[in-house]
């Protein structure tokens, strides 16, 4: 649809890539750009990835290309603030140095606070010639909808996980079980499987997510509120262990409803230990528990008091059984 806008000369003035985090929204966004300026003479052909233009793109060093992300506070909050904005539009007001295009990249622009979203509106309501807006977000839902309704809406899906092991293997020579191991935790995100394939910190970090999970699983209540007060000293490092848990949860729940399908599953190194538990605990109590995960991601999203909020989600869960 992309090639076609710059082959048929149909391309508007903003577009807005959709889809979960790293999925690629941001890969997809940098490419239209370098297709906007590829030095290529034969138009379909571009981006062609070997000429100045894609090259600076691609190491986010155009001239001509800016790339605009959120910075993220004390407590771990990702913000896009009205200076960063403003400081853009003023960029855009100036004609290409060396491009066809002033591009813009904007990275989840649904972490703008309202006074950035508010300014960005007036820009995308009057737009500068020759400058394309490329937004990325979680969804349209999550924009201002006097913004979303301005902008071609890209949706990118989560692929397959045959299709990721697959291109883990043929594409960046990953093992065979490794392959397998990180395309089923990557729920879809050809950028975390390989983001993780070249930094094996990831699946480290996740370990000890899970260790932290099965220590409070076996503990008592005073293991469990020491457990909380140690978690909440690092508000930031919350959302990333919540959301390994709850795949965690959600992976016993379909064991303990008989979808035992290794397909389906996202923690395959886990499936021994989770169909042990998918037998001992009940069915409405494994659910109880995904769904309390799930409400403490979004208290905390939310601002809610971090320790309260782990608190009351350790003692929901159920004790393991030695």
């Amino acid at each position: 649809m992309l090639t076609q806008a710059i082959v048929h000369g149909r391309i508007g003035h903003a577009y807005l890539f959709t889809g979960p985090n790293q999925i690629g929204k941001t890969t997809l966004a940098r490419a239209f750009a370098q297709a906007l300026n590829c030095e290529a003479e034969a138009v379909a052909q571009r981006p062609c990835g070997r000429c100045r233009a894609c090259q600076l793109i691609a190491a986010d060093r155009h001239p001509d290309v800016r790339l605009v992300a959120g910075e993220v506070s004390g407590r771990g909050k990702l913000t896009l603030k009205i200076e960063q904005i403003r400081s853009l539009q003023q960029d855009l007001n100036l004609a290409p140095y060396e491009g066809r295009w002033k591009v813009a990249i904007l990275k989840q622009f649904d972490a703008a606070n309202p006074s950035a979203a508010n300014a960005f509106l007036k820009m995308l309501e009057e737009p500068p010639r020759q400058v394309i807006l490329l937004l990325t977000a979680s969804e349209s839902e999550a924009l201002l909808p006097t913004i979303s309704s301005r902008c071609r809406t890209v949706g990118l899906r989560p692929l397959p996980t045959p299709v990721i092991m697959d291109a883990l293997q043929n594409r960046w020579q990953a093992a065979p079980e490794q392959a397998r191991l990180l395309a089923a935790l990557a729920d879809g995100r050809l950028g975390w499987a390989l983001q993780a394939l070249q930094n094996p910190d990831l699946l480290k970090t996740r370990q000890e997510h899970l260790a932290t999970l099965q220590a409070a699983l076996s503990g008592n209540r005073v293991t469990r509120f020491d457990l909380a007060e140690k978690l909440a000293r690092k508000p930031e490092s919350l959302p990333p262990i919540l959301l390994n848990w709850a795949s965690w949860w959600r992976d016993l729940l379909l064991l303990a409803w008989g979808n035992a399908d290794a397909e389906r599953l996202t923690n395959v190194d886990q499936q021994h230990s989770l169909q042990q538990l998918a037998q001992q605990w009940p069915r409405d109590c494994i659910l109880h528990s995904l769904q309390q995960t799930e409400k403490a991601v979004r208290q905390l999203e939310q601002n809610a008091n971090t320790r309260l909020a782990v608190e009351n989600l350790l003692l929901h869960y159920p004790v393991t059984q030695p």
